[in-house]
Parts: structure tokens; C-alpha cells; sequence
């Protein structure tokens, strides 16, 4: 009963909750206190290294205490008294104290002479008599002056001096790190470029105008001005690196530009005509834009374009729309669905109204912003919310040169830059929030073809463009350019052609450099890249299937009947001696004569031109009816009506007789005939 009723007390009391801030407080307080009864000895004890070592086992054993009341702390809480801990506490520091005194009356029998006055320290030795001789000999004289210093002191100047030369190392040691952190964001970029391997492929051997990679990144299509567009498959590809087709979309007119939908079930060809094509993955026909009547004055009432195309790209976010430019002046947007008029159409204007061609053109990420660059070197924009697009949303009049062609507009993957590759030499990068003046500029890129390329880093930190090759140049280059401070990062050169086409699929991780010399160059690295280019060249190239013949197999049968057996095969070698001993039969006929003659033989029309035409004179018979037509027509006349073949059996009974004209006889000459004033006067 009686367990029963201490359960019952145990279960009705609650459990006790500590305060860990008050129990610091008391424990910081009591450390306070030891410290201010040992306040006498401290000095000594810090020179002394046998007070040292007390030092050090007070301290072990403050610890000790300590822990021990975190321990003791931590049984209360789960019910246990603390009373025993709290009493063994005070036993030791009665034990502590009785040790103190004991040490302070040993040393007060050492030192001799009254106590020292608060505030000085002897001059105890850290290292037994002898130091304390030496210090001794050492501090001989008058006190120094106040600023002057001992040579103990020495180490507290050169410590000093040591925290300002850290100071100014610090300052340094901060610019030098500056200095490295930009060398090693180049670092981090030069690292992000594919370049460890590369593969060459073979268009042809024109320049390669056109170059796109599905967003799958299994394809490949590249187009030349060699009006031919071919077709790349990595995945059925071997090391021999071949096309698997190949065709002429738009006939004889060069490839302007070549891109995949969005999708990747189309691709857009952009030739040097007037009608856009759009083909699918296949290379087969799926539509293609109507020609507009060039008669017409107003470009807006024709259905289609004009003149010839300098672009076109398709629209990110619409997978049906896409959009061309023209010489004619105007941007047209189609769907391919409707491709016997245009969706739509943007007239670009130059300064005082006048028309201006577009020569590139393209959409931006979001599809909300349509952009195109004109010859006199603005760029404009439109909003492709709108309904109409007579009004320009943002344009800048003074972007490049004028009279220059701008070959390429490529937005960012953010959405909010635009880079420009412009005619005269030069890279530009805008900001669509601050359309009037460029964030970057690069000059003296030269570039001799009207579609030389500039793209973005999948990571949007590199700007990539190509330069041409210059009299008295190695090759062109394709460079990068850092987008926020616009420094040269890195440069692949290209020897003996220009770099025209880039590409930097984000998928693949993988670059494709199209040249001038028809060839296609693919930039990768097995650690970063994925597919692509990898899996065809661990391939190894296919044999050459040989044709192989089987002929009529001869079955030997011996036993056969005679009317079934067949002859035995035998050698022809006999009945060829036999024919080499005839001397008939081995005549080769004489070859036919030409020039001169050989061999005593006159050639038969003669060697030159007059012998040629004295012998064709010469075996010429005369022809007795050359001047005389009616003699030659009526020389058959005989013939024909004595033994008629022809016409003359159907009209036997009814042929009338013909009757020819008499030759009339000259008559003499009257000179009555003739007038009065032709007569000849005889007086």
C-alpha cells in the first residue's frame, strides 16, 4: 500500500523545469570570485613555470567541475537530487583554499622584506637562478624615460610593425585576388567551351551558307552556294562520315539560311528567290509560299514576295508561323497552313519615310518581339501583339554604319539582350529595356559574306562569331567574347577559309563551325558533350559490298540418256590456232586514215583545207542541167508518160493533155518602137 501511495505522490508531482541562463550566471559568478582570491598569486604564477603548471591543473579541474554539474543538472531533470553534488563541491574548494594558503606561507618565508606595495611584480625568473642573475645584471641603472623602451621590449615594436606590413599585404593580397578571381572566371569560361576533339565533315566545295540542328540534336542539314542542301543522321552515320542524302530544293538558287521548327517535324529553306520552302525531316515538299505580282506599286496588296529573300526564321512559340524578308522592303509573317498570302507584313522605313531592305530578321524568345535589320543600318522592332504593324515598337536609326548590310540578329537566351552582326566589321549587344545606345561593342571583326553568324552559349555567358579570311591571312576565326566585359576569351582558328556558320546546341553540347571551304568542322569534349558527333565516329567505317556473279551451275550427268546428256565443256585454245593459221579469217581489216597518210597511204580528204578543196573540185562531175531547170524538170517527162506509177494510173481516161508554151523567137529590134527622144539624131 505503501508503494501504491508514493506512485500516486510521484505521479501528482511535475516535473521540474531549469533555467540554463541562471545557471550560467552562477557559474560565471562563482569563476569570478575564485579568480579574485587568486588575484595576488596571478603574476607569479604566469612567470613561474612550476605555478604554471598548478595554473593548468586548476584550470582541468574547474573543467571537471563544470562538467560534472552539467551531469548532476542533467539527473535532476530526470528526477534525482542534487544535493550531494552541491555539498562534494564545497568540500573541494575548502580543499583548494586550505592548498592556497599553505603555498602563500612557503613563499612568504622565501621573500625576505616587507610585502610589495599593489600593482608591482617581482622579478622572478621564468627559467630558475641563473635567468634571474642574468635580468638581474641586465636592468642596472635609473628607470628609462618615459618613450623610451627596453630591449625586452623589442618583440611588442616588432609586433607593431608586423600588424602595418599585414595592413598593407592585405590591401595587395585584395587586388591580386581580384586579379585572380577575373582570371579564373576565364578560366571557368575557357572550361565550358567543347574543344578537346574535333570532326570534319565534307559538303562540298562552295561555302557552306546554311547550317541548323534539330532540337533533338540527332540531325543535322547544312546548305551551300552550291544550291544543294544535305542530310545528317549521327545515329546512322559511321567514321566514314557521309551524308544520307542529299538534294536541290529551290533548283539553281543558293541557300540562304536553313532552320528547324520548333517541333523539328519541319525545316524552313531560305534560298535566293522569292518563294520561301518549307520540307520536312525527309527532304520532301510540304508547301511552299506563293510570288507576289512585282507590277503592283503598293508591296501590301501583292500575296506574296517580290524580290529575293535575305532571311527567315520561325517563330518559337507559334509552330505553324514563320517569317521572311526580302529585297522588295517588306517582312512577311506566314502559316503553312495558308501559304497563298501572307499573315502578315511590316514595311520598314528609313529616315523622311523612305523604304529600306531588310537584310535579317528574327523572333525573340518569349515570340512577342519581331526585329529586323536594315541597309541603312537601323534595327527595328515590332510588337507581335498587335493587330497591324504600321508603327515600330523600339527602333534604333544609327545601330551600324549605313549603306552596310547587317547579316545576323540572334536574341539571348534571357530574353533581354540582343546581339548584332553588322556589315561594317563590328559586334554589338543591346539591351531591348535601353534600346538607344549598345552594353558592348566589338570592332575589327572582318566578315566578306552576307550571312556570317553570331550566337549565344547555351549559358548565356559567351557571345560566338565568326571572321572571314583577309588578304594576306592564315584562315579565318571563330572568337568568343565574354557578355559582360566583351573580352576575347578564346579563338579557334580555321586555316586557308573563313568562318561563316556557328552553332552551340544546348542539348548536344556540341559546336559546329561551318567554313568557306565547303567543310563543316564539330568541336566536343567526351566529358561535357552528350551524343551528337560521339556516336558515329566510335563506328567503324562499312565495306565496300562487292557484286557477286553466280553462273549456271553444270551438273554432270553420265548416266544419263543420249538425248538428255550434255557435252562435256572443252577448251576453245585448238579451234583459236586454227583460226590464227587462216590467213582470211586473222586479217584485220586497215584502220581508217587520218591527217596526211602513213605508211605510203594518201589520206582521203587531204591533210589541209586546199587539199581538201582542190580534191572535192576535182572528183566533182559537171551537171549539163546546172543552168538549165526547166531541161532537168522536163527530162523525166518521157519516162513518166510512157510508163506512168504514180498519179498518172488514177487519171488515164480523164488526164487532159498538157500544152506548153512555145519559146518565143526574139524579135528584131524596130526602131519605130521607140519614143522620139530616144532617137538618135542624124542632123
Amino acid at each position: 500500500m505503501a508503494d501504491k501511495s508514493s506512485n500516486k505522490h510521484g505521479s501528482d508531482k511535475k516535473a521540474k523545469t531549469f533555467d540554463f541562463m541562471a545557471m550560467f550566471q552562477e557559474a560565471r559568478q562563482t569563476a569570478i570570485e575564485r579568480t579574485q582570491a587568486s588575484a595576488g598569486d596571478e603574476d607569479i604564477v604566469l612567470t613561474d613555470p612550476e605555478k604554471i603548471e598548478e595554473k593548468i591543473s586548476q584550470l582541468s579541474t574547474k573543467q571537471k567541475t563544470s562538467s560534472r554539474k552539467n551531469k548532476d543538472a542533467e539527473s535532476s531533470s530526470s528526477g534525482s537530487s542534487g544535493s550531494d553534488s552541491s555539498s562534494d563541491d564545497d568540500k573541494q574548494t575548502e580543499k583548494k583554499k586550505a592548498e592556497r594558503k599553505k603555498q602563500q606561507k612557503d613563499r612568504a618565508d622565501d621573500d625576505v622584506g616587507p610585502p610589495l606595495p599593489p600593482g608591482f611584480r617581482p622579478m622572478a625568473s621564468s627559467s630558475g637562478g641563473k635567468g634571474g642573475d642574468e635580468s638581474s645584471d641586465e636592468d642596472v641603472g635609473p628607470p628609462l624615460l618615459p618613450g623610451f623602451k627596453s630591449a625586452g621590449t623589442s618583440k611588442e615594436v616588432s609586433s607593431s610593425k608586423d600588424e602595418q606590413t599585414s595592413t598593407q599585404n592585405r590591401s595587395v593580397d585584395s587586388d591580386s585576388e581580384s586579379d585572380e578571381e577575373e582570371e579564373e572566371e576565364e578560366e571557368s569560361l575557357l572550361s565550358k567551351i567543347p574543344l578537346s576533339h574535333e570532326v570534319t565533315l565534307s559538303h562540298g566545295l562552295k561555302t557552306v551558307s546554311a547550317m541548323a540542328l534539330d532540337p533533338s540534336g540527332a540531325r543535322l542539314v547544312t546548305g551551300s552556294l552550291d544550291y544543294d542542301v544535305r542530310f545528317w543522321d549521327f545515329a546512322g552515320m559511321d567514321a566514314s562520315l557521309q551524308s544520307f542524302r542529299t538534294l536541290r530544293p529551290c533548283e539553281s538558287h543558293q541557300i540562304r539560311n536553313l532552320e528547324y521548327s520548333p517541333t523539328g517535324e519541319l525545316i524552313l529553306v531560305v534560298a535566293s528567290n522569292a518563294q520561301a520552302k518549307v520540307i520536312d525531316r525527309d527532304g520532301f515538299e510540304k508547301c511552299e509560299c506563293v510570288k507576289g505580282d512585282q507590277y503592283l506599286v503598293d508591296p501590301a496588296s501583292t500575296k506574296g514576295h517580290t524580290g529575293m529573300l535575305n532571311g527567315g526564321c520561325w517563330n518559337p512559340k507559334v509552330k505553324e508561323e514563320f517569317m521572311t524578308c526580302s529585297i522588295d522592303g517588306t517582312v512577311r509573317i506566314w502559316d503553312c497552313n495558308k501559304v497563298f498570302r501572307h499573315k502578315g507584313i511590316m514595311k520598314p522605313k528609313g529616315q523622311g519615310g523612305r523604304r529600306v531592305v531588310p537584310t535579317a530578321c528574327a523572333y525573340s524568345i518569349d515570340g512577342r518581339y519581331m526585329v529586323a535589320a536594315c541597309n541603312d543600318g537601323s534595327i527595328q522592332l515590332w510588337d507581335h501583339n498587335k493587330h497591324t504593324f504600321v508603327n515600330v515598337a523600339m527602333q534604333n536609326k544609327t545601330a551600324h554604319t549605313p549603306g552596310t548590310d547587317t547579316s545576323c540578329l540572334c536574341f539571348s537566351y534571357d530574353g533581354r539582350t540582343l546581339a548584332s552582326r553588322g556589315g561594317d566589321d563590328t559586334l554589338k549587344l543591346w539591351d531591348i529595356r535601353n534600346f538607344r545606345q549598345p552594353v558592348q561593342k566589338a570592332e575589327g571583326l572582318f566578315s566578306m559574306f552576307p550571312m556570317t553568324d553570331c550566337i549565344f552559349s547555351p549559358d548565356d555567358k559567351l557571345v560566338i562569331t565568326g571572321i572571314s579570311m583577309d588578304k594576306g591571312q592564315e584562315g579565318g576565326k571563330a572568337v568568343f567574347f565574354d557578355r559582360q566585359t566583351f573580352n576575347k576569351v578564346y579563338e579557334i582558328p580555321i586555316e586557308g577559309a573563313s568562318v561563316v556558320r556557328c552553332l552551340w546546341h544546348p542539348k548536344l553540347n556540341q559546336m559546329a563551325l561551318g567554313c568557306g571551304d565547303g567543310k563543316i568542322h564539330l568541336h566536343y569534349d567526351p566529358k561535357k558533350s552528350h551524343r551528337g558527333a560521339m556516336l558515329c565516329v566510335v563506328r567503324q567505317k562499312s565495306k565496300t559490298k562487292q557484286v557477286e556473279m553466280v553462273l549456271a551451275d553444270h551438273i554432270i550427268t553420265p548416266y544419263a540418256l543420249p538425248m538428255f546428256r550434255e557435252g562435256r565443256p572443252t577448251s576453245t585454245r585448238k579451234q583459236e590456232e586454227r583460226v590464227r593459221k587462216d590467213p582470211i579469217k586473222s586479217h584485220r581489216p586497215d584502220l581508217p586514215m587520218y591527217g596526211p597518210g602513213t605508211g605510203g597511204r594518201v589520206g582521203a580528204k587531204g591533210a589541209t583545207l586546199s587539199q581538201y578543196v582542190a580534191q572535192s573540185i576535182a572528183s566533182r562531175k559537171p551537171d549539163p542541167y546546172e543552168t538549165d531547170p526547166r531541161g532537168a524538170i522536163l527530162r523525166h517527162a518521157k519516162e513518166a508518160e510512157q510508163n506512168p506509177y504514180w498519179i498518172d494510173t488514177a487519171y488515164t481516161k480523164t488526164q487532159p493533155v498538157p500544152i506548153f508554151q512555145a519559146p518565143e523567137q526574139e524579135k528584131e529590134k524596130d526602131d519605130d518602137d521607140e519614143p522620139m527622144w530616144k532617137k538618135q539624131k542624124t542632123s
